[in-house]
């Protein structure tokens, strides 16, 4: 299982569905991209290093992006920019389930669920 950005967002703003939801994942697998995203959204280093104890407490493994997640990302935006509004984050982190074949827990289904060979699983807050 691939955790979406947007799921860890909810769990640190204290949400139990995603608390429980996230309990049940091992282990857990984010892409490079996520944990760009969670550590630019601290406000300070002590938000940064809690950040990293959560991830480091789960032992989440961080997925980097690889030539064929590019050009698998790259496709997803020739092919859904225009009509789903699929952004550069949103391609990367999809291409990165697809890649390393496991479901993407988000709750962003407006851009993933145009996504051919992408198994996703929604997440509704």
């Amino acid at each position: 299982m691939l955790i979406d950005s947007d799921v860890l967002v909810w769990l640190t703003r204290g949400h139990l569905g995603a608390a429980q939801r996230l309990n049940e994942v091992n282990p857990w697998r984010i892409s490079v991209v996520t944990y760009i995203e969670l550590a630019q959204g601290c406000r300070d280093k002590t938000e940064l290093a809690r950040l990293k104890q959560g991830l480091a407490m789960h032992q989440a493994e961080v997925l980097p992006i690889t030539p064929a997640i590019s050009q698998r990302a790259a496709d997803m935006i020739d092919a859904l920019a225009l009509s789903h509004g699929m952004r550069l984050a949103d391609a990367l982190i999809g291409a990165t389930a697809i890649e390393h074949g496991v479901t993407l827990i988000s709750a962003n289904v407006k851009h993933f669920g145009a996504v051919n060979g992408l198994m996703l699983e929604a997440f509704v807050p």
